[in-house]
Parts: C-alpha cells; structure tokens; sequence
C-alpha cells in the first residue's frame, strides 16, 4: 500500500495494489475509486483532501489482530 498526499492540488492518494487502472469512478463528490481489470479496487483519490481529512500530510498505519499461518 502506497499513501501519497499532493499539497500543490489537495490530493490524497491511496494505492492497494500496482495491478494497471482500468476504470475510475468518482463514487461520491471528491471521492474517485480507481479499479483494475478484474473489478478490485485499485485505489482512491480524496480531492480538496485538506477540506475531509484533519491532517493530510501525516499517516498512521496500526495492525490490529494477527493472522494466523
């Protein structure tokens, strides 16, 4: 997963997978979901992200629970 925040435009960028983007969908006003051949969500663009999220530039990443093999 790769978290990209682009202050030039406000953009907050998510990416799951490197698998190419086919398709994008802007699902809710600001929110685009790209996805990938198969149907599985690629990604997910969040515009004017400075506007929706409290700290754009600052992520935190937690693991809760551990899958076991």
């Amino acid at each position: 997963m790769k978290v990209t925040y682009d202050a030039m435009v406000d953009v907050l960028r998510i990416l799951f997978s490197d698998a190419p983007i086919v398709e994008s969908d802007e699902d809710k006003p600001g929110v685009i979901l790209d996805y990938a051949a198969d149907g599985s969500v690629v990604g997910m663009e969040i515009l004017d992200a400075s506007k929706h999220v409290s700290n754009p530039s600052a992520v935190e990443y937690t693991v809760i629970g551990v899958k076991s093999a």
